[in-house]
């Protein structure tokens, strides 16, 4: 069971039977006297991804849901399914691409520190790593003497996401990308 103010980014927890991840929260505390704080929060489905809002006042519980993270890895695609394999169990397991739209973005050969989110024995989401590392396959030409401004382009990288990178940057450069934000974060060490 979690208390109200422990409902942070990350939690998962259980609505009406089905696990919801924490996505954000604010606080808003009662006026005058004695004001109780109610907890205004942003959930995600983990089965459906569907998004709702709660609140909940100071002190109230909430329902844990009994999650467990392992590692996996990526496998392979095929049209429409990505495949994955359970680093403890061996045991192999499929996800639509339309449950992965977001995380399929980033997904490639060899990435470490990948989680699956198992619920009742069955895995239901998968966790990226903070950030990845991917090249760029398509992207203007770099501008000479341009290091200096903040202006950006787009590029296209080896998973097909399109990201803006700062203009002296040049095609075939290995690039870390923030999997939460999806943002440009500089230069991948060799």
């Amino acid at each position: 069971m979690y208390a109200s103010n422990e409902l942070k980014k990350g939690v998962v927890v259980e609505l009406d039977g089905a696990p919801h991840v924490v996505e954000n929260t604010q606080a808003a505390s009662g006026g005058g006297r004695g004001g109780t704080t109610t907890f205004h929060v942003k959930l995600r489905n983990l089965k459906t991804g569907q998004r709702i809002e709660k609140s909940w006042r100071s002190g109230e519980m909430v329902a844990s849901a009994d999650i467990e993270k392992r590692p996996i890895a990526y496998l392979y695609d095929e049209p429409g399914v990505s495949h994955f394999m359970d680093n403890e169990t061996f045991e192999q397991f499929a996800f639509a691409h339309a449950d992965i739209e977001w995380e399929k973005q980033f997904l490639i050969e060899g990435i470490e520190d990948m989680r699956a989110l198992f619920y009742n024995g069955a895995p239901i989401a998968i966790e990226l790593p903070a950030q990845v590392s991917l090249e760029i396959v398509e992207t203007m030409p770099a501008v000479k003497g341009n290091s200096a401004t903040s202006r950006s382009k787009p590029a296209t990288l080896s998973t097909g996401y399109v990201v803006q990178v700062p203009e002296n940057v040049e095609q075939g450069l290995k690039i870390n990308i923030d999997t939460r934000t999806g943002e440009y974060l500089g230069r991948a060490k060799s």
